[in-house]
């Protein structure tokens, strides 16, 4: 097994190096632009000689490849979209007591169903028909729902826990574990104390860990915390004589609202996976609570994320885990439960979990929402300052470039060479990407031009402003489907709002290459550049979220 923990202090000279890759590719290919439109290349096409101008073509082949992800993003969004829509229409309850005999279930779609994906569900049932004995039955697992509190109001954390106790599931089976800081001080106590008080008595138990400040090795964030509270929870599972194998946990933070089906549904996929504790099972994370209610930018950056992880869902080869997820609490225990040493304790969960199981991981998609906050202050700069420290956070996952190039050349990795390679050049790719595309996109048609004016053979150079223009109009096609599908997922409009909030819903799409440049590009450049000098990002900073009331 390899070793799972991120170096604390001084890293060695190998770490730092794909510390700083990030951002060393990232700049270089800002600055090799303007460098690369000095130099202007004679060649002969059929006996025609014309100029190329070498930043020119740079500049289109990275506009080209992003053309071709756009489109295949448009399909993907309405794929995962109408994936979404019909994986809502399933029984998941049904199809969960159907597991405790699989082959008397069976027996009844012998003469087929209409039902959405009966014919996997069949499978399943023919699977597990097979394994009699060997196979968790639904009424033997255990839920454990961590919710993570630092300074939220207990109006902030109410609808999470009535969203949990409006599930489709007995109650009876779930034990919500309250993960609170010291550092939240007395607002945080508050919110504790009222939920244990309001829902005692609802769930099979309510309980709740208070992380002490200042633990040694520890930055300050969600990681240490869920991970404190988690190895109190495995000594409760314990005591309550209850077998971890049949708990799993899912992590929320205050804001989410999870989907009446999340739990029976997970439960389903739970019981037939075979490898289930080699696997953490993701739902699609929808920033949709409070969206009527944010600024237009935030809107936008906000439902970007929610189409990136619907998107994700439909490539499970692909995909990562993200803010909420669930996984086995005897593969926690065996891990030792999160990173205390990271701010992006979530996808840096899923690189953990790979090389502690030598790459025999796996996560598995629920195609089920669980609902967070669009970012929402008192103020509109707030929110904006808000926003950009969320994205900023999330772009820190460049700090995983590092460590899993660590494990890659690890005399004792055992995960196999290409499946791991290959993770980590998506890897750098998608931080890489998030950097540069928009600048490039923006302003690269004209950069050829603007550096070497004096090119009168150069077709491609003067014409390539209006080429990459024609190139946006046609990529416009997957704005659209963004936009009408954002559109109709939309939750109900609020009373207080009138018809004509309809049109800003639609115009707010027009900030988008702003939130492209100011936030995700921004946001990257700015973490890979504290990586790139070593100036590590050790705090975790809670973002302002709310619902008007």
């Amino acid at each position: 097994m390899a070793n799972i923990d991120i170096p604390l202090g001084k890293r060695t000279a190998s770490y730092r190096f794909f510390e700083m890759l990030p951002g060393l590719i990232s700049y270089g290919v800002i600055i090799s632009l303007p460098l690369l439109s000095l130099l202007t290349v004679r060649i002969s096409l059929s006996g025609v000689e014309m100029m190329l101008n070498i930043g020119s073509v740079a500049v289109l082949l990275i506009v080209a490849v992003m053309f071709v992800k756009a489109l295949a993003m448009a399909y993907r969004t309405i794929q995962g979209y109408l994936v979404y829509r019909h994986t809502q229409k399933v029984d998941w309850v049904k199809r969960l007591t159907e597991l405790e005999d699989p082959k008397q279930s069976l027996a009844k779609y012998k003469n087929g169903s209409k039902e959405p994906y009966i014919e996997q569900h069949c499978l399943n049932l023919d699977q597990l028909s097979k394994l009699p004995g060997e196979y968790p039955k639904p009424n033997q697992i255990y839920h454990g729902v961590f919710v993570t509190i630092y300074k939220e109001n207990f109006d902030i954390v109410k609808p999470t826990i009535d969203a949990i106790l409006k599930s489709k599931y007995d109650m009876k089976r779930l034990i919500i574990v309250l993960a609170y800081e010291e550092n939240g001080g007395k607002p945080a106590q508050e919110t504790v104390d009222r939920v244990m008080k309001e829902y005692k008595g609802k769930f099979l138990d309510i309980i709740a860990f208070k992380h002490p400040k200042d633990l040694p090795d520890e930055v300050t964030g969600k990681g240490p915390n869920m991970t404190f509270a988690g190895k109190k929870f495995a000594i409760y599972i314990k005591k309550a004589d209850i077998n971890p194998d049949d708990v799993i946990v899912t992590t929320l933070d205050a804001d989410n609202r999870v989907d009446p089906s999340y739990f029976p549904y997970l439960t389903y996929e739970w019981i037939v996976t075979p490898n289930r504790q080699k696997a953490s099972f993701q739902p699609i994370c929808l920033f949709a609570n409070n969206i009527w209610d944010v600024p237009g930018p935030m809107r936008v950056i906000a439902t970007g994320n929610s189409f990136w992880n619907i998107i994700s869902s439909m490539r499970p080869h692909m995909l990562r885990n993200f803010a909420s997820h669930a996984q086995g609490l005897s593969a926690l225990i065996a891990m030792n439960f999160w990173s205390t040493r990271t701010i992006v304790e979530d996808g840096h969960q899923y690189w953990r979990s790979y090389f502690f199981f030598d790459g025999d991981y796996t996560v598995v998609p629920l195609r089920v929402a669980i609902g967070q906050d669009a970012v929402l202050s008192d103020t509109y700069f707030k929110s904006f300052v808000a926003q950009f420290k969320q994205v900023r956070r999330w772009s820190y996952g460049a700090s995983d470039v590092a460590y899993v190039a660590k494990n890659l050349l690890s005399r004792d990795r055992k995960a196999k060479l290409w499946p791991t390679l290959t993770r980590w050049i998506r890897l750098l790719d998608s931080h890489v990407t998030q950097a540069i595309i928009a600048p490039v996109v923006a302003f690269g048609g004209w950069i050829p031009l603007l550096i070497n004016p004096n090119a009168p053979l150069d077709i491609m150079t003067h014409e390539l402003p209006v080429l990459i223009g024609s190139i946006q109009q046609v990529a416009m096609v997957g704005i659209l489907v963004t936009i009408f599908t954002s559109f109709v997922m939309l939750p109900p409009r609020p009373a207080r709002y009138k018809k004509s909030k309809n049109i800003l819903m639609v115009l707010q799409w027009v900030l988008m290459p702003v939130t492209a440049i100011f936030y995700s590009s921004a946001s990257a450049f700015y973490s890979q550049t504290r990586l790139l000098i070593g100036k590590y990002m050790n705090v975790f900073e809670t973002t302002d979220k709310a619902i008007k009331k």
